[in-house]
């Protein structure tokens, strides 16, 4: 099936590994997850994680490895899924330095 989609490899990946990111939405095991049950919960919105490493599905997305150290899990998500709070502190940070 094709969508409509952009292909998200044609251009650089949205975060980096080591980037410190936040969920905009829930997660939930869709039976990929090992000793997790189907429908559980994995990771909910606001939920904050660092980025470990990168990777693509169908040649077309970015698959973001994301740790989440209070929640003891490592989730893969799509760049849609989530928001970076590297570049939210750096923005705001040139923001005061320059108003």
């Amino acid at each position: 099936m094709i969508t409509d989609e952009a292909i998200e490899v044609y251009d650089p990946p949205a975060f980096k590994p080591g980037e410190k990111v936040c969920a905009t939405k829930y997660v939930k095991n869709d039976g990929t997850y090992p000793l997790k049950d189907i429908g559980e919960i994995l990771v909910k919105k606001g939920d904050v994680g660092y980025v470990r490493d990168i990777g693509t599905y169908l040649q077309r997305f970015y698959v973001y490895a994301v740790e989440f150290v209070d929640r003891g899990t490592i989730v893969g998500m799509r760049g849609r899924e989530l928001v970076s709070l590297d570049k939210a502190a750096t923005e705001t940070a040139t923001e005061e330095r320059n108003p």
